[in-house]
């Protein structure tokens, strides 16, 4: 009698379903922008979380003698919906944890009888699609150059304009360079030493801006974290910005060597 009353369960869903309205309300302007930050990556895992909560709530009253395994599939059902519209890293831990639980209570309820193969399958079935989609979410990357010294495009620029085989053309579209007569000091500005903002490159100031979005997001983060998002720019840049975000006090470091965090002051 159970499996027969979760299929007309499931029929009777199909039909609402079928019913409902073409007009997703997920994807209304504000919510696309405001919660999902238009990644529609997000969106997806989203419903796909409905999708298996609205599965459990199905199967959930196969647990009616048992109330304490019952509620937690009710908790889990709940549970994925919210940890779905959370931000990438914090979603992805918590459908994990829920998924988890999940598992356990299907475990449970299969061994004591209470659940069928066929809807334990059907569960475990979405379930497993769910985190093959949190599994292989990438959030959306940041890509920045590595800012090159001042040194190296005295460098590159004398290369250049000593290569037989330079025309005129390149010479003039060189970057031009500080002329000697300039009473300043040969050595190259250093980022970290809390210059003046108009002697730090617009791609400094981009790596900077984009280390403190991440910091925004994630909260306290280690330089692998950080090194995941922003791509194409070296450990060693994005520990030199750190360095000079926190001797300007944008920043707070904590910890020693490989285990140091960063977090906003």
């Amino acid at each position: 009698m159970t499996d027969n009353g979760h299929i007309k369960d499931n029929q009777s869903l199909k039909a609402h379903e079928s019913k409902a309205p073409t007009t997703d309300f997920v994807l209304e302007k504000s919510i696309f922008s405001n919660i999902f930050e238009k990644d529609i990556r997000r969106v997806y895992i989203y419903k796909k979380a409905e999708r298996l909560a609205k599965a459990i709530h199905l199967v959930a009253p196969a647990f009616r003698n048992s109330p304490a395994l019952r509620d937690r599939m009710d908790h889990v059902a709940v549970g994925l919906v919210d940890a779905a519209i959370l931000p990438p890293t914090s979603a992805r831990d918590a459908l994990s944890r829920e998924l988890l639980a999940l598992s356990s209570v299907l475990s449970i309820g299969r061994t004591g009888g209470l659940l069928s193969s066929m809807n334990a399958e059907l569960i475990a079935r979405e379930a497993q699609t769910l985190l093959q989609e949190v599994a292989a979410y990438e959030e959306p990357r940041l890509f920045l150059d590595d800012a090159p010294s001042l040194a190296e495009l005295s460098k590159e620029l004398a290369a250049e304009r000593h290569s037989p085989t330079l025309s005129p053309a390149r010479i003039a579209a060189a970057p031009a360079m500080p002329r000697p007569t300039r009473k300043t000091s040969s050595k190259a500005p250093s980022v970290s030493k809390g210059h003046d903002k108009g002697q730090i490159s617009e791609k400094t100031t981009d790596r900077r801006e984009a280390i403190l979005s991440i910091l925004r997001s994630k909260g306290p983060s280690y330089i692998k974290d950080i090194s995941t998002v922003i791509r194409d720019v070296s450990e060693k840049t994005i520990q030199r910005e750190l360095l000079a975000l926190s001797e300007e006090g944008t920043i707070i470091r904590s910890g020693e060597r490989r285990w140091t965090t960063y977090a906003l002051a």
